[in-house]
């Protein structure tokens, strides 16, 4: 985890990739958590722009991306986070958040 800063907080979470065992693989996103309710786990929404050939323009679009959160990072709601993707922890979860940029 050389391309991320170590939380100050320590934690015993296994699926911490700071921490725990868990591997990060795959993607990095940025997004912003709207919500914060599941335990360990938050939802993040991830704006992008799409491309309409048909009218030459961009429209865009947002998508809802379950997370895990560890309790080092302890992201809240509307906390703008780094993303990472790791192997699934669960049914729903692949990703897992890896920095918090800025504080609401």
């Amino acid at each position: 985890m050389e391309r991320f800063p170590k939380p100050k907080k320590t934690c015993n979470d296994r699926n911490c990739p700071f921490h725990g065992t868990l591997k990060i693989r795959g993607r990095i996103l940025e997004g912003v958590v709207i919500s914060d309710k599941m335990d360990k786990t938050v939802i993040v929404r991830r704006d992008y722009l799409h491309y309409v050939p048909k009218y030459k323009r961009y429209e865009r679009r947002h998508s809802h991306i379950p997370a895990h959160n560890p309790p080092c990072i302890n992201a809240r709601e509307n906390d703008r986070v780094i993303i990472a993707e790791c192997r699934p922890i669960s049914k729903t979860v692949s990703f897992v958040i890896v920095q918090k940029l800025e504080e609401k």
